[in-house]
């Protein structure tokens, strides 16, 4: 089956204009065209039943572009939505009129910030954005602060706390949002611990709302000026604002999590906060393992150990904890995680025995001059 006689003309027409991309408003059966000189659009003019009809357009879309009339096939919409998509023909996807075709080219590793650009005409979709923020190309692109201003628009929309800290994580990156939307989203996530954990995951370094030096840090600082044991290192990163501005943090997220993924992200953010601390790498250890990994501990850095506690006697402790920390993995969260999957009040009790220690480790490491 052909197109109306008049469709067929005014396509091959725009189709020779050499457009940038094509996307098709099925609702109101209306094709667009984004070229050089501005938008271009056919009203189409359908002979049948509109889905049937816009099956052949597309059709001759895909034959005039990929020479396959057989149009995109969705069916590898997994394949194409991890990214797994050839390089050299993401430009031609966009002129298919297939919105999983422009899903593929959002996806593909070799996305740049023009075909972003291009793609984002296609389809200004949240997930798309949230897509193609995460390609450095886009990223550090003239598209990563549109993209980064839409996902802050649309945030209040988002209903799923993953999503919610999947999307203020991104938007958080370097140079893609103002400071005032910063401080807007930190407001906003005093109501929202998802925000707290898209915070804690984008910028734990440099978190708002921290407060003064200490003089404890300040005297560490001059005391181990020229120290680069990494234990020390760590611990004068934890001491500054900026580290207890990461423990305050911690701790609102931990205090009522509503969804086990703010709980299971929290605690990988966590650990990679305190990484320094486990140069072998995080072991699939349970809470009780971690806790009697700790009394071999000391011995191991006898040295270390007698150098900070001649300089304050806290931090024995802290080390063990800063310790703890930096093993919290799947192993820790595996037993709440085997027993509900709910949320809310019921979540809250099964994961008490797993949090209120942890809570309690980062309590211990708050410095109150």
């Amino acid at each position: 089956m052909e197109l109306s006689s008049e469709d067929a003309l005014r396509l091959n027409v725009l189709l020779a204009n050499k457009p940038d991309a094509i996307r098709i408003h099925e609702s109101t059966m209306t094709l667009y065209a984004l070229t050089d000189k501005g938008e271009m659009q056919v009203q189409l003019t359908p002979d049948c039943n509109d889905d049937r009809y816009l099956k052949r357009v597309r059709e001759m879309l895909s034959g005039h572009v990929l020479g396959s009339p057989g149009g995109y096939p969705v069916y590898l919409q997994r394949w194409t939505r991890m990214g797994q998509m050839r390089e050299d023909n993401l430009d031609q996807l966009l002129l298919l009129g297939e919105p999983e075709a422009v899903v593929a080219v959002s996806c593909a590793a070799g996305l740049t910030d023009e075909l972003a650009r291009r793609a984002w005409w296609a389809m200004d979709d949240a997930d798309n954005a949230r897509r193609m923020l995460a390609n450095e190309a886009v990223r550090s692109g003239d598209m990563g602060p549109v993209l980064a201003d839409y996902l802050v628009e649309h945030l209040p929309f988002e209903s799923e706390p993953d999503v919610q800290m999947t999307t203020v994580a991104f938007v958080l990156q370097p140079g893609l949002i103002s400071d005032e939307a910063k401080q807007d989203l930190w407001k906003r996530s005093r109501r929202k611990n998802s925000y707290l954990v898209g915070f804690l995951e984008s910028c734990p370094n440099d978190l708002p709302g921290q407060g003064d030096a200490s003089d404890l840090y300040r005297r560490f600082v001059e005391h181990f000026d020229n120290d680069d044991n990494a234990v020390v290192v760590q611990l004068k990163k934890l001491l500054s604002p900026q580290g207890q501005a990461f423990l305050h943090t911690a701790e609102a997220v931990l205090a009522k999590p509503s969804t086990q993924e703010i709980v299971t992200r929290s605690i990988d953010i966590i650990a990679r906060y305190f990484a320094p601390l486990r140069p072998e790498g995080v072991e699939d250890l349970t809470l009780e393992q971690l806790t009697g990994e700790l009394e071999s501990y000391p011995d191991e850095q006898q040295s270390l150990f007698a150098k900070l506690t001649e300089f304050d006697d806290r931090t024995a402790g802290w080390l063990t904890s800063m310790r703890l920390l930096s093993g919290l993995g799947y192993g820790v969260l595996r037993p709440m995680l085997r027993d509900s999957t709910a949320i809310g009040s019921l979540m809250r009790r099964k994961v008490e025995p797993v949090l209120n220690p942890v809570k309690e480790h980062l309590k211990q490491l708050r410095v109150e001059d």
